[in-house]
C-alpha cells in the first residue's frame, strides 16, 4: 500500500498509537446503555454483531458491516494487557471486556455507516499522505526513507500484534481517519466566546499559598489497640473474609544447568550447515529494486478538476524548459518543487526500495541511467520532473555478507535442542535415580525450595516463573519433568504441597489487627478532622487548634491547580477547594485519601490581563477539545439509537453469550 513521495503537510502530530488505540479510548467515552440488548438469535461462524442501515429498506438494500468476533477479542485482550492484570484475573475479566470491546466495535461500524454516506472515505492517496507526513512517519520513514516492506511487516507486527496484517492496518487506519474526518464534520461548528476563555483562565491561573493541618491515617492507626476479645469477635464477623486465605504452597527439588553445563559444550556450526540455512531461506535474503532520485513535483493530485490539472502541467512544462536551457536541477527544485520537504535538498529523494513509490514515478526512475531526466512524468500526486542519481537491481545478499548472522541463528538453535535433550536425558535417568543421584553424576547440585507459592520466587533462578507455573500442575511425586529457565533448563519434582486453608486466631493474629485498625481508622481521621475544623473556625486559628490537638502544621508553596502538594496531592482534587476560598479563610475538613487536612489560605494570586491574553489560545484549544467531544458523543448516542430502534444492529449467539463472549468458548 505504501507508495512513498515526500509531501509537505502542516499536520499537527499526535502522540503514537492514539490512532490504533482510538478503539480502546472510545470503549470509555461512548458507552450507550442498551446498545447491546437486541440479539438475532442466529449463529454466523466469526460474526459478533452486524450493523445495516436502519429500517426495512437498509435490512434489505442497506450497507451491512460485519463486526469479527476475532476483531472484538483483540481489542479487549489488549485492553487488558495495557492494565497490566495479573492472567488469571484477566481470563476472569475477559467476558466483561468482550461485552464492552463489542460494543465498541459495533458504534465503529455505525460511525464508519455515516461517514459513508456522507462521502467522508479515505482514499490510498490519502494514507499514504497521513503514514509519510502523520504521528507515524518518524516509524515508517525515519530520516525521510522508507523501511522497506519487511520493516513496515515488523513494525505493524510489534505495535498492533503478530496476527494483524498489513491490509488489516492499513483499513484500520484508512477507517480511523475517515471517522476522524466525520467527527471534524460533526464538531465544526462548536466555538467558544472570549469572555468564556478569560473566565476559565481566571481560574486556572490562580495561585493559592496555604497553611495546613495533617491528620494521618498511619498515626491514628497505632492508636487503635483492641483487645483480643474485639479482635477475635472481628475474625468471626468477617469469617468469609479469611477462607483459605493462606494460600497453596509447595515444597519441590530441582536440579537446574545453563549452557555451560551441557556435555561437550556448544554444538559447532559447519560451512555446510550455513549452506544449507543459505539456500533454505534465499526468500529471507532477497534485496529489494532500489532508486536514488532528485525530482521536481508541481501538485495536480488524482480527482483534481480540468483547470488546475492543466495549469500544473503548463508549470511543469515551463521549468522542463527552463532545465533543458541548461538550468541547475537542485535550483529549480527549491524554487519550483511543491514537494517542500525534497526541495529543500535540491529535489533529492534518498536510495529506496521502488516499491515505497508511486508505480508511475518508480517507472520512469528506473527507465532512466545515473545522471539523466526525465519529461514530464504523471503520478497520483501532480506531474514531476524526474532525475535519476543511482540504480540498484533487485537480487540476493550474497552468503558471505550474511554469514555471521546465519551461524548466530544456528548456534541458538543446536544449543537450544542440545538443552532440551540434555534435559530430556536428566529427566529419564531421575526418573530411575532420584534427582540428587542423578544431579552428582553429572556434576550438579539438586535444591529443595521451602514451601513456595505460585507467585513466589526461587533463589538461584533468575526467572522461576515457568519453573513454578508447571510444578502447580503437576501432582505430588509425579515423575520429574523439564522446564525452560530462560537462561537454561530445570528438571523437578514436586516433594509435597500443603493446600490453601483457612488459618486460626493465632496464626494469623497480626493480619486481623491491620485488617482491623484499616476498618476504623476511616472513621477516626474523619472525627478527628472535623474536631480540628471545628476548634480552628472556633478559635479563627488553624494553628492554635492543631497546638492544642497536637496536630502538625505545614506550609506549601504557591500553587497552581496542576500543582502537587504533599499529604494533599493534586491541587485538582480535594484540595481545590484553596482557590475558591478568600485570604486567611479556613477550609471545612478534606478527605484526601491517607488523611484529613484542614487549611487557611495566606496568600492567593490572580493571572494579570496580559496573562490572560498570553493564555487564550491554549485555553481555548482546551475548551474547543472539551465541548466537540461532548458534542461528538451526543451525536453518537442520537445516531445509536436510531440503528437500534431501526433494527439495525443484529447480535449473533456469540455476542449473546454470558459477557459477550463466543458461546462454548
Amino acid at each position: 500500500m505504501i507508495r512513498f513521495l515526500q509531501q509537505d503537510n502542516k499536520l499537527v502530530k499526535i502522540l503514537f498509537g492514539v490512532i490504533i488505540g482510538a478503539a480502546v479510548i472510545s470503549m470509555v467515552v461512548y458507552l450507550v446503555p442498551g446498545l447491546m440488548d437486541a440479539t438475532s438469535g442466529g449463529s454466523t461462524e466469526g460474526v459478533y454483531a452486524t450493523v445495516h442501515t436502519p429500517g426495512v429498506w437498509g435490512r434489505l438494500f442497506g450497507e451491512s458491516t460485519p463486526v469479527k468476533t476475532e476483531d472484538v477479542t483483540r481489542l479487549a485482550e489488549r485492553e487488558l494487557q495495557q492494565q497490566h492484570y495479573p492472567e488469571a484475573l484477566m481470563r476472569q475479566l475477559l467476558p466483561y471486556m468482550m461485552g464492552r470491546a463489542g460494543q465498541v466495535m459495533v458504534q465503529r461500524a455505525i460511525l464508519k455507516q455515516e461517514a459513508d454516506r456522507l462521502h467522508l472515505q479515505v482514499s490510498d492517496a490519502d494514507l499514504v499522505r497521513y503514514l509519510q507526513t502523520g504521528p507515524l512517519a518518524e516509524y515508517l520513514f525515519p530520516n525521510g526513507k522508507y523501511i522497506g516492506d519487511d520493516g513496515y511487516i515488523n513494525f505493524i507486527q510489534m505495535a498492533v500484534g503478530q496476527d494483524v496484517s498489513r491490509s488489516e492496518f492499513e483499513s484500520q487506519v484508512k477507517e480511523d481517519l475517515e471517522i476522524q474526518r466525520l467527527e471534524a464534520l460533526i464538531t465544526d461548528g462548536v466555538t467558544v466566546s472570549d469572555k468564556t476563555v478569560a473566565g476559565v483562565y481566571q481560574v486556572q491561573g490562580t495561585k493559592v499559598k496555604f497553611d495546613y493541618a495533617v491528620v494521618s491515617a498511619e498515626d491514628l492507626k497505632k492508636t487503635i489497640d483492641p483487645t483480643d476479645a474485639e479482635l477475635q469477635e472481628f475474625y468471626k464477623q468477617n469469617a468469609a473474609r479469611y477462607t483459605n486465605v493462606i494460600p497453596e504452597t509447595r515444597k519441590i527439588e530441582y536440579v537446574a544447568f545453563d549452557a555451560a553445563k551441557i556435555p561437550g559444550g556448544k554444538p559447532a556450526v559447519s560451512d555446510a550447515d550455513v549452506q544449507a540455512y543459505y539456500t533454505a531461506h534465499q526468500a529471507e535474503y532477497k534485496t529489494e529494486e532500489e532508486v536514488k532520485t532528485r525530482h521536481i513535483l508541481i501538485n495536480a493530485p488524482t480527482g483534481s478538476d480540468a483547470k488546475t490539472d492543466a495549469d500544473a502541467k503548463a508549470k511543469a512544462q515551463d521549468v522542463l524548459k527552463q532545465l533543458q536551457a541548461g538550468g541547475n536541477f537542485a535550483e529549480l527544485a527549491k524554487k519550483y518543487s511543491d514537494d517542500k520537504q525534497s526541495a529543500v535538498n535540491g529535489g533529492e529523494i534518498p536510495l529506496m526500495a521502488t516499491a515505497g513509490l508511486d508505480p508511475a514515478y518508480a517507472k520512469a526512475a528506473m527507465a532512466l541511467n545515473p545522471g539523466q531526466t526525465s519529461g514530464l512524468v504523471k503520478s497520483a500526486f501532480g506531474y514531476h520532473i524526474i532525475q535519476t542519481e543511482q540504480k540498484q537491481p533487485a537480487g540476493v545478499k550474497p552468503l558471505a555478507e550474511v554469514k555471521d548472522s546465519i551461524v548466530q541463528v544456528l548456534q541458538q538453535q543446536k544449543l537450544g535442542a542440545a538443552e532440551q535433550a540434555f534435559a530430556q536425558q536428566l529427566a529419564t535417568e531421575a526418573k530411575k535415580n532420584g534427582l540428587e543421584k542423578t544431579a552428582a553424576a553429572h556434576g550438579l547440585h539438586a535444591v529443595t525450595t521451602d514451601y513456595v507459592g505460585k507467585d513466589g520466587a526461587i533463589g538461584g533462578l533468575s526467572d522461576a516463573s515457568s519453573l513454578l507455573g508447571q510444578a502447580f500442575a503437576t501432582d505430588k511425586g509425579a515423575a520429574p519433568a523439564t522446564v525452560s529457565t530462560g537462561d537454561g533448563y530445570a528438571i523437578f519434582q514436586v516433594v509435597d504441597v500443603k493446600a490453601a486453608h483457612t488459618p486460626d486466631f493465632a496464626e494469623y493474629k497480626s493480619h486481623i489487627l491491620d485488617d482491623f485498625r484499616d476498618q476504623k481508622v476511616p472513621l477516626l481521621v474523619q472525627q478527628e478532622t472535623t474536631k480540628l475544623g471545628d476548634r480552628a473556625k472556633a478559635l479563627n486559628d488553624l494553628k492554635k487548634a492543631a497546638a492544642e490537638l497536637k496536630v502538625p502544621v505545614k506550609s506549601s508553596d504557591l500553587v497552581g491547580e496542576d500543582g502537587q502538594v504533599p499529604d494533599l496531592g493534586s491541587m485538582s482534587g480535594p484540595a481545590a477547594v484553596a482557590f475558591s476560598l478568600a485570604k486567611g479563610a479556613i477550609s471545612a475538613p478534606i478527605n484526601a485519601g491517607q488523611t484529613g487536612v484542614v487549611l487557611t489560605v495566606t496568600d492567593k494570586q490572580q493571572p494579570t490581563q496580559d496573562e490572560i491574553a498570553q493564555h487564550m489560545d491554549q485555553t481555548r484549544e482546551q475548551l474547543l477539545s472539551v465541548q466537540r467531544d461532548e458534542v461528538f458523543r451526543v451525536f453518537l448516542g442520537d445516531l445509536s439509537e436510531k440503528y437500534q430502534k431501526g433494527g439495525g444492529i443484529r447480535m449473533t449467539k456469540q455476542a449473546a453469550a454470558p459477557g459477550g463472549t463466543p458461546a462454548g468458548s
